[in-house]
């Protein structure tokens, strides 16, 4: 790690009171001076969409619960709490910026959807160092909580081409099950759920109210991120633009 102090943001697509943006704050206070501004809901899905035709509210919010931290709540998208963060909030432009720990992976097709992998995108359009982190929907935390500082370590200073990100997934597996980590992913061609559409109501006028099924799937490819998790490996990767 490079012994610099960083200036690091934090954001994530699950709301500033989210589990997952307190556990990595406090990890990222080991590695500098730490401002979050996160969404003061859920965001999800909400890809790298900004906000344009309407204002941003942005509140400190002196809740959060990791000392030293300075923390904001955004009315915006993830997208957005980058750019203002970064240009408004921030005395200067950070060095780094950690989007997550998403509450479910980001991988596979699935990352074109991801809000923290839209977060992370922002900041490396803006220039700026960008580290995504995701882990299953499980409660259990056991390998993200032991590999997440080396992660970090690892990753902090390794250089990116323009317009690139990290992306990490964590296995919700116990840490008895985890089998390492796994760097240069590809990311897989397949998707974690096929989708479809159930009618829920039938609406005035002819409408119909659907509502979004998902069918989970098990198909993946050797090298892939899809195939190390379900392994029960820590995948690390680098993404492209996607947009």
């Amino acid at each position: 790690m490079s012994k610099d102090i960083k200036k690091i943001l934090i954001t994530n697509d699950d709301g500033i009171e989210a589990e997952g943006i307190v556990r990595l704050a406090k990890e990222a206070v080991n590695f500098g001076e730490v401002w979050v501004v996160a969404p003061k809901t859920q965001r999800s899905a909400a890809s790298h969409s900004i906000t344009l035709h309407d204002y941003i509210d942005v509140y400190p919010y002196p809740e959060f619960p990791v000392n030293g931290v300075h923390a904001f709540h955004c009315s915006g998208k993830p997208a957005d709490c980058i750019r203002v963060g970064a240009l408004n909030i921030m005395p200067c432009k950070p060095d780094l910026v950690l989007s997550g720990i998403n509450f479910g992976y980001n991988a596979a097709s699935d990352l074109q959807y991801s809000a923290t992998v839209g977060a992370a995108f922002e900041a490396a359009f803006q220039g700026i160092h960008a580290i995504a982190l995701s882990e299953g929907f499980s409660k259990c935390h056991e390998v993200t909580d032991e590999y997440l500082h080396d992660i970090i370590e690892e990753l902090i200073d390794v250089p990116l081409e323009y317009g690139q990100i990290h992306n990490v997934n964590f296995p919700d597996c116990p840490l008895k099950d985890c089998k390492g980590v796994l760097y240069n992913r590809a990311i897989s061609q397949g998707m974690f759920y096929e989708d479809t559409y159930d009618v829920i109501k039938e609406l005035d006028g002819g409408g119909v109210r659907l509502m979004v099924n998902g069918h989970e799937r098990r198909d993946f490819e050797d090298g892939t991120d899809f195939k190390a998790i379900m392994d029960g490996y820590v995948s690390v990767g680098i993404a492209n633009n996607i947009g």
